[in-house]
């Protein structure tokens, strides 16, 4: 079993990120809108704010009240589609419940949507043409490019059909030229299709829900999860103990793919600095 180290590659990625923005006249400039207080979001924001500025970026955190109404923060977009100084602008997800997640990433410019979430971003992805790819799926694309893993012919499985990573996720794979399955919530016997899987894909938010009877011998297994346990330890969709056993290659948690999506919105804020010079 090979153990993909993702933390190790974001390093690489946020270096190469580095160099490329001291040759910018300009740093760009990434602004992260929080509504709310979540606890998870603001760990995320903390944690995306500290990176980007590690890599000589300017990061700004827009934290607004939880009680915001859905037009004010609408507004708010509106006049950060405006400044020309902001590149890249993210909504951090979950939004409160009275506000439309669709509408909120509908009003992004998608020359400024580094998270990939806008309908016209989308629809290039899926068309071939992808102008900014949602920043999980394309880190793990980058996992695969690390170990010279070969997509053209094998059957990947992807578990979660979420227009955040699995739908874009199985999009990837397919453009690689494999053969692609979702599986979700209501897919019947669906270890008789995961044991099919060369690459197994787990993006279904349930703790060790893929077990080593759901996985192939030899799989190249990539687990997108992360749950924080009673205990307080942070562990994946993968059993990883009895999953590392069988799997060719495996991605810890902590330490495989979130460190990679991280990285990848550096790359995506980047893209979108030099396309706006």
């Amino acid at each position: 079993m090979q153990l993909i180290d993702g933390k190790k590659i974001a390093q690489e990625r946020q270096d190469a990120v580095t160099k490329a923005v001291q040759k910018l006249a300009t740093p760009p400039h990434l602004v992260v809108v929080l509504v709310g207080e979540d606890s998870a979001s603001v760990v995320y924001t903390r944690n995306k704010h500290a990176t980007c500025e590690k890599v000589g970026m300017k990061s700004t955190l827009l934290k607004l009240p939880a009680t915001i109404s859905e037009d004010d923060l609408l507004s708010k977009i509106h006049d950060l589609n405006q400044e020309r100084d902001v590149h890249g602008i993210l909504i951090q997800l979950p939004l409160p419940k009275h506000i439309s997640a669709d509408r909120i990433m509908d009003a992004i410019d998608p020359h400024k949507d580094v998270d990939g979430f806008h309908p016209e971003n989308v629809g290039l992805l899926h068309l071939g043409q992808p102008r900014f790819v949602p920043c999980t799926p394309k880190g793990v694309m980058t996992l695969l490019d690390s170990i010279d893993y070969d997509c053209a012919g094998k059957n990947a499985v992807v578990i979660g059909r979420s227009n955040i990573v699995g739908k874009p996720m199985a999009e990837l794979l397919l453009q690689r030229n494999a053969t692609v399955t979702i599986c979700h919530s209501k897919t019947k016997d669906i270890t008789t299709i995961t044991r099919t899987a060369d690459i197994l894909v787990a993006a279904a938010g349930k703790p060790h829900l893929v077990t080593a009877d759901w996985v192939k011998p030899g799989a190249c297994v990539i687990d997108v999860g992360i749950h924080r346990m009673p205990d307080g330890k942070l562990t994946g969709d993968v059993d990883f103990d009895s999953v590392s056993k069988i799997a060719g290659w495996i991605t810890p948690v902590p330490g495989g793919v979130g460190p990679m999506t991280i990285a990848t919105l550096l790359e995506n804020t980047l893209q979108a600095a030099e396309g706006a010079i």
